[in-house]
């Protein structure tokens, strides 16, 4: 009804602004003309308007593109009823369509509009009532701008944005949503302070990781509460909300970008085919099983010595995957017949060997059950593969075999010699392994022990302040594993370049940060000493020669290095004797092992 009043009330007063403002002046040719237009014109506004769908707008949320649509919707309706008039007889004078056209045009538009308008105004005259949290928001571009509009929309939020952070020199002094642009990074101190900001949200979704993580280094010293705008994809799909935002993790202030690799090859190779995980349920394991369980294998058989492991990831697979074929097996790679009797049952043509005593503190107190576990759970698991058809067998192994100091590390160096025994051995099945560094977030990481150390109060402990180490994620480890299996052919050690290593003092201090403490005032750091067999650097995982790049440029193959493999044999022999009976004799002779197949090589993978 307003739409029809707005139409034929503005050519009403068009007549009249072009007759002095006086009825009595119009001549009654045109007034009679436009009384009889009144029916016909508002039948022709009515169909446009719904077939342009004017009636669909929420109208409180008209944006710009809604804005283009209702004034190019006003003018064709406003054409149709001087093309009608025309072609109907009932004419005006042309000074009458041109002003009838602007005047109904902007009512009509100011008509919807109108409600955002109100809004706006109402919100900019209760802006000093908003009671949330002081907050400065990083980022004046779009998913800034999205955050800002979420946030006025709804007064229940928790935010009161008081400034925004952004580089670019040119936005300085600009505003958006009516929130000023004060400054660039390097500000942020001095402005929290002087908008008393106790919330910091970084909302910078297409800046890459290293940018990311100097905006978090200068954000984290300011004592305020951090929230991330999480990716890119968030833009992609719409979903730049409030909800959208998370506390900064780790991840976030490792200074790199996850490593993302194309994987489906790899699951078309996995599907219809038996595939096994040794340590299932562990953290790279239980990774593992998820995705090989999402790319429909033939059966998934998953074997672990620790029953409650098994039991949570079995119970999840089954409620994610009710068609999938799956089997779990309570059982210990260092027991040859039963090993051998599942292999036998099963036939796996895929073995991820991912069961491994991993602790470094605690091998060093019990060498020989990393021996036991470690060395010849590889070597028991890997000739019943060979007697029963197993197409790839693929070793998880880790970057402390590299010129190892402790037995954990020793160990898992000769696991790599086994994989490259057996595959000498084996006509049928390709052996490889895989190396990575820590892995963020798996059992016994540092990671979780800083957290929990930090939920009791502290101290957080720190063997040495200067000891650093390379990061990746579990999606990033099992990434690597999967490739790994695509690209083997046998004999080889893929490795990741991780980029820069990370500080183990930095990363403490600043989970202590990110938890909303200071540290040494709220929460100590205490520094306890270099364990037994620890190193305080890591080697990098790219020092051994003959390295050669696969096809995703950072996974590297390592040259395999030729040892005398009868002389490996009877070591074997020798040190599974030993690990039963003395510790010490078990070190030595590993150490021996180590050494004889480095001699001659100029290999960095001898040992301490």
């Amino acid at each position: 009804m307003l739409d029809i009043l707005i139409l034929n009330g503005s050519y009403a007063f068009a007549l009249w602004l072009r007759f002095d403002f006086r009825f009595g002046n119009i001549p009654w040719g045109y007034l009679q003309n436009w009384l009889t237009f009144i029916p016909v014109a508002s039948g022709i506004l009515l169909v446009i308007f719904i077939l342009c769908k004017m009636y669909h707008f929420v109208w409180h949320l008209i944006g710009f593109n809604d804005l283009i649509r209702i004034t190019l919707s006003s003018v064709l309706a406003n054409i149709a009823y001087i093309a009608g008039s025309i072609i109907l007889n009932w004419r005006q004078p042309a000074a009458v369509y041109l002003m009838g056209l602007m005047l109904s045009t902007a009512l009509l538009v100011v008509m919807r509009y109108g409600c955002r308008v109100l809004e706006m105004l109402h919100r900019m005259a209760n802006e000093g009532e908003r009671t949330g949290i002081p907050t400065m928001l990083i980022g004046g571009g779009e998913a800034g701008r999205q955050l800002i509009l979420e946030n006025n929309r709804n007064y229940a939020m928790e935010m009161d944005i008081r400034c925004i952070i952004d580089d670019n020199p040119s936005k300085r002094g600009s505003f958006v949503e009516g929130k000023e642009i004060v400054g660039n990074r390097n500000d942020i101190p001095r402005f929290v302070k002087q908008y008393e900001v106790e919330r910091i949200v970084v909302a910078m979704p297409s800046a890459d990781a290293k940018m990311k993580k100097n905006v978090l280094d200068i954000c984290k010293d300011t004592g305020c509460e951090l929230k991330i705008l999480p990716g890119i994809y968030q833009m992609i799909t719409g979903a730049v909300s409030l909800k959208a935002l998370r506390d900064v993790s780790v991840e976030d202030l490792l200074g790199r970008d996850v490593i993302h690799v194309d994987n489906g090859n790899v699951f078309r190779k996995i599907t219809g085919k038996v595939v096994m995980v040794t340590g299932g349920g562990g953290s790279i394991g239980s990774e593992l099983c998820r995705q090989v369980a999402a790319h429909a294998p033939k059966e998934l058989i998953i074997l672990d010595i620790y029953e409650n492991n098994a039991y949570d990831i079995q119970q999840e697979l089954k409620r994610k995957y009710p068609g999938l074929r799956l089997t779990v097996l309570i059982a210990s790679v260092r027991d040859a017949c039963r090993t051998d009797q599942i292999f036998e049952t099963y036939h796996p043509q895929v073995v991820f060997h991912a069961a491994a005593h991993k602790h470094v503190p605690l091998m060093e107190d019990s060498p020989n059950e990393a021996i036991k576990n470690n060395v010849f759970g590889t070597l028991i698991t890997g000739q019943a593969a060979i007697r029963y058809g197993t197409e790839k067998f693929i070793l998880i192994s880790t970057d402390k075999a590299v010129n190892p100091t402790n037995i954990m590390g020793a160990s898992k160096r000769v696991c790599e010699m086994v994989i490259q025994y057996l595959n000498h051995k084996s006509s049928g099945t390709n052996f490889a392994a895989v190396r990575f560094g820590n892995v963020l977030g798996s059992n016994g990481s540092v990671i979780p022990l800083f957290k929990k150390q930090i939920e009791n109060g502290g101290p957080v402990t720190v063997t040495h302040p200067d000891i650093i180490r390379y990061f990746m994620t579990i999606p990033e480890a099992v990434s690597l594993v999967l490739q790994a299996y695509a690209y083997a052919q046998g004999g080889e050690i893929f490795v990741l370049d991780m980029g820069e290593p990370v500080k183990i003092d930095d990363l403490a201090r600043n989970m202590i940060r990110l938890s909303g403490f200071t540290p040494d005032v709220d929460i100590q750091v205490v520094y306890t000493g270099l364990r037994p067999g620890e190193k305080l650097y890591e080697e990098m995982l790219m020092g051994e020669e003959g390295l050669q790049r696969t096809v995703n440029k950072l996974i590297y193959i390592g040259k395999p290095i030729d040892f005398d493999y009868t002389l490996f044999e009877k070591q074997l022999v020798q040190l599974r004797e030993f690990s039963s009976i003395n510790a010490e004799q078990t070190r030595g002779l590993v150490a021996e092992i180590l050494q004889s197949s480095c001699e001659g090589s100029g290999a960095k993978l001898c040992g301490g």
